[in-house]
């Protein structure tokens, strides 16, 4: 099994190769962002669209501030949701001329989503090194999301690189806020919701069919092979029922405690398990479209997309 050391890892982001590292929300396919060729072989692994944008990660505010313009508003919610609450989210910010990031790697936009992981393994990594990485989802594209090393090596195969961070604790991807008007506006739900951010002003959220500005935005996304079908009371024949909450012939249940947290762990690690023979479709009990329910049912109803 290619598992690897943070020593091996910062060796091969050097030499331009990619790298599954660990996150709280999910594993990330990573690659120095300011190196062409290594974005083009994240797309290429991935067959990802490349009008879809990627994320950069970075350790501190300081490493954004290199390229990124930096607001006295944006500054004050990075350090409270970065390093106060130590909370999943990433900003869309304005570029500055004359940065290094690989056009590639921004689709060719003039803003840039960034985010600080809450992995010390990750982290440590990036205070090692001095460019941000670019790291989507270790998975391929319409697939599943990877919130464990067996599902990396599940989906893109053995030969990749990855570094084993166990089990994501958050598992959905990052709140994404534009604040690039000094205003925020959600491009995709996560961790972070909206009741998180009023207390810092008004808050609104973009629309499907906007233009792509960050990850995240596409109609279908993290999908599993089989049908997949939400706010299913009784389980038909050949289905995987996933639940939560009290109910019963489910399958796996996201949490029987009713723990919208616990559910969003749990999520894509469970439709991971369902996804496969004898179950011909999966179904999905209903959801609370609170708090970080309504990521959770985000990220459901991308799944069942045709689009």
């Amino acid at each position: 099994m290619p598992i690897i050391t943070s020593e091996a890892a910062i060796k091969y982001l050097c030499e331009g190769e990619i790298v599954a590292i660990p996150t709280e929300t999910v594993y990330g396919l990573a690659a120095n962002a300011t190196d062409d060729k290594a974005i083009a072989k994240v797309y290429s692994l991935k067959n990802r669209p490349q009008f879809n944008p990627l994320i950069m990660h970075v350790d501190s505010i300081e490493m954004v501030e290199k390229w990124a313009v930096i607001s006295k508003f944006t500054k004050t919610l990075m350090k409270e949701f970065w390093y106060g609450r130590e909370t999943s989210i990433s900003f869309v910010l304005e570029l500055k001329k004359n940065h290094p990031l690989s056009l590639l790697a921004l689709a060719g936009l003039d803003t840039v989503a960034v985010r600080r992981p809450n992995h010390p393994i990750t982290l440590n990594i990036l205070s090692q090194i001095s460019f941000p990485l670019a790291a989507p989802s270790a998975n391929r594209s319409n697939s599943l999301s990877a919130t464990t090393v067996a599902h990396v090596l599940d989906g893109l195969g053995e030969s990749i690189q990855v570094i084993d961070g166990g089990a994501c604790s958050v598992g959905l991807e990052s709140t994404i806020l534009d604040v690039t008007q000094d205003k925020m506006k959600i491009l995709r739900l996560g961790a972070v919701t909206k009741e998180d951010l009023e207390p810092f002003g008004e808050v609104d959220h973009g629309k499907y069919g906007e233009a792509i500005k960050a990850p995240g935005m596409m109609s279908r996304h993290y999908a599993p092979q089989r049908l997949l079908k939400m706010n299913v009371l009784k389980k038909e024949e050949g289905m995987a029922l996933l639940g939560f909450g009290v109910c019963e012939r489910v399958d796996l249940n996201l949490s029987m405690s009713s723990d919208l947290n616990e559910a969003a762990a749990n999520l894509f690690r469970y439709l991971h398990e369902l996804d496969r023979e004898p179950f011909v479709s999966i179904g999905v009990t209903p959801i609370p479209d609170v708090g970080i329910g309504m990521a959770i049912n985000d990220r459901l109803r991308r799944a069942c997309s045709e689009e």
